[in-house]
């Protein structure tokens, strides 16, 4: 994919997507606007249903919005052929989830090189890329053990392993630390900080944890299917999910 290199990285305008059948659907995200710069790290706080998982589906290129536009580096997704938003899935989006999805069967170094595998990489080197990124996220001796002989913070280590190892420009995380402990949770997004700051990339967090959100470089809220810049005080901190703000509800 061609780039614009005075472009941000990421732009969405006008961005709309319903849910439903017919005569019956709901309305998501309701004409959405998001830019990223290069080098940011935006968490987006938000109530379940709100939409956030619905974007970055959208920004991931695994759903087409309604109406809109999604800029990738100044190139318009929506006027890009199949074979191409594939490519640009696997070589410049990396995706972490709630829940780590990893195939039970395959070791944690195959798993990690999947998608290298997928985008054309010869077995050696992806191996190799794939012990790399594991082994940067201090994962060196499971390399070999599968997801049943790992923890739920080592789970998601790896599946965080497999995001990166291809070197996407941009990281799309949808609760990572979600479905861990505190500790685990603290200790996974320490290297979520960590790995965007030494490999440059540009991330896309979504999170319920106001705690962990205020350690990225700019928060915003998802609400009535938009997005504004968050202010604590429309913030319930002891819950830490969002309230509607008075006469919204």
């Amino acid at each position: 994919m061609s780039e614009a290199t005075d472009a941000p990285l990421l732009r969405c305008a006008g961005l709309r997507r319903a849910f439903g059948p017919s005569g019956g659907r709901v309305d998501v995200l309701c004409g959405l606007d998001l830019v990223l710069e290069r080098g940011e790290m935006v968490a987006i706080l938000g109530e379940s249903g709100a939409g956030k998982t619905t974007l970055l589906h959208l920004v991931g290129a695994l759903d087409r919005p309604d109406a809109g536009v999604i800029e990738f580096r100044g190139r318009d997704l929506g006027r890009t052929p199949p074979v191409e938003r594939a490519a640009y899935r696997n070589r410049d989006i990396g995706f972490v989830f709630q829940f780590h999805h990893l195939l039970p069967e395959f070791s944690a170094v195959e798993n990690v090189m999947m998608p290298l595998l997928i985008g054309g990489e010869d077995r050696l080197r992806a191996r190799a890329r794939a012990e790399s990124a594991l082994q940067e996220l201090g994962l060196g001796q499971a390399l070999g053990r599968r997801p049943t002989e790992l923890s739920g913070g080592e789970q998601q280590r790896v599946a965080i392993a497999r995001a990166v190892a291809p070197g996407p420009a941009l990281l799309l995380a949808d609760e990572p630390t979600g479905n861990l402990d505190e500790r685990n949770a603290e200790a996974v997004f320490a290297l979520l900080l960590d790995l965007h700051r030494r490999r440059g990339m540009t991330t896309l967090l979504v999170t319920h944890s106001e705690r962990l959100a205020r350690r990225c470089t700019r928060v915003l809220i998802m609400e009535h299917g938009f997005l504004t810049p968050w202010m604590s005080a429309r913030y319930n901190t002891s819950a830490g999910t969002p309230k509607v703000p008075a006469g919204q509800g």
